[in-house]
């Protein structure tokens, strides 16, 4: 999932969708395997709405015609902004899920490399 403010802000929007499926190696694995799901949050689009009520409302996994999240069988890493890292944890926690670092495996990580407290 890549959310965003506005349909600009989609940087990696082509190189998914376009370039990556087409890459001599990749692409295969790129087709069967990579489920893309860019959303928007201040313009109209294909897919629209904030991250966590998405997830929290199954939304994302309805749209992808997958089962709800759930710590068992998935994997996320997260990354954003602070306040968007502490909903998702949450989130996440509330599942089942939990968290893991470098040393200690988990269902989710964090990336704090961009974001400030």
């Amino acid at each position: 999932m890549h959310g965003v403010r506005q349909i600009d802000e989609l940087a990696y929007h082509d190189l998914v969708t376009d370039h990556l499926p087409k890459h001599e190696f990749l692409g295969d694995m790129i087709e069967k395997q990579l489920l893309y799901y860019p959303t928007v949050t201040r313009e109209e689009f294909r897919n629209m709405g904030r991250v966590t009520e998405l997830i929290e409302t199954n939304k994302l996994t309805d749209d992808l015609s997958l089962p709800p999240l759930n710590a068992a069988e998935d994997r996320v890493m997260l990354c954003g902004s602070p306040g968007l890292l502490v909903d998702l944890k949450h989130i996440l926690e509330g599942r089942g899920f939990k968290e893991g670092n470098t040393s200690t495996p988990g269902d989710f990580v964090v990336e704090r490399a961009f974001a400030e407290k």
